[in-house]
């Protein structure tokens, strides 16, 4: 298992040890995902906290009309999950699945109550973790009740400009809550400009 981003994603908040650091490392477990491969379906519970190393995820609901509503994606250096669920331990409204080949390191519910215990300042980083996750939650809730799409697309493309190329064009649309057509329109309108 290739440990080395996580722990640089770690070490951006809390300084370990060598004995932390194995101590941690020892409580991982690496998952592999295919190209439409689930991490977690609806109705399930969220058993891991996980850390992408390498590939792209999404999380995403399904509504009583079949259409996807993307919550968030999910690249290299970062977490997903439900913390909701992971927390709780009750079924999760969501889906999240694998957008390319994906690898993940995973920590169990289980094993992160043993980590804080003995290694208490992944308490602190969690929480920072957690405190990042809401702000930005709130932003995209912000930015969907009071921006335009257009204004929307803009501030997707500035803040994850890498993030677009490895995406298709529906489920950029499926992000921003407009139709493919409808950001089709956009994007020529924008090269125009």
């Amino acid at each position: 298992m290739d440990t080395e981003l996580i722990l640089q994603n770690i070490s951006r908040h809390i300084q370990l040890d060598k004995t932390e650091e194995d101590y941690f490392v020892s409580l991982l477990q690496t998952k592999y995902l295919k190209r439409k491969d689930f991490l977690l379906k609806q109705g399930n519970i969220c058993r891991t906290e996980n850390f992408i190393t390498k590939g792209c995820l999404r999380t995403y609901t399904i509504d009583d009309n079949d259409f996807e509503h993307i919550v968030m994606f999910g690249t290299e250096d970062w977490w997903v999950g439900d913390l909701f669920s992971f927390i709780t331990q009750s079924p999760t409204d969501f889906f999240i699945d694998a957008l390319e080949d994906t690898e993940i390191i995973q920590i169990s519910k289980a094993n992160l109550d043993r980590l804080f215990d003995r290694v208490p300042k992944f308490e602190r980083f969690f929480r920072l973790i957690l405190q990042n996750a809401f702000i930005a939650q709130q932003n995209r809730i912000n930015q969907n009740l009071s921006c335009t799409a257009e204004q929307r697309y803009l501030g997707f493309i500035k803040k994850y400009p890498q993030l677009e190329q490895r995406l298709s064009q529906k489920q950029v649309s499926a992000y921003l809550g407009i139709t493919p057509v409808f950001l089709s329109m956009l994007r020529r309108k924008l090269s125009r400009k």
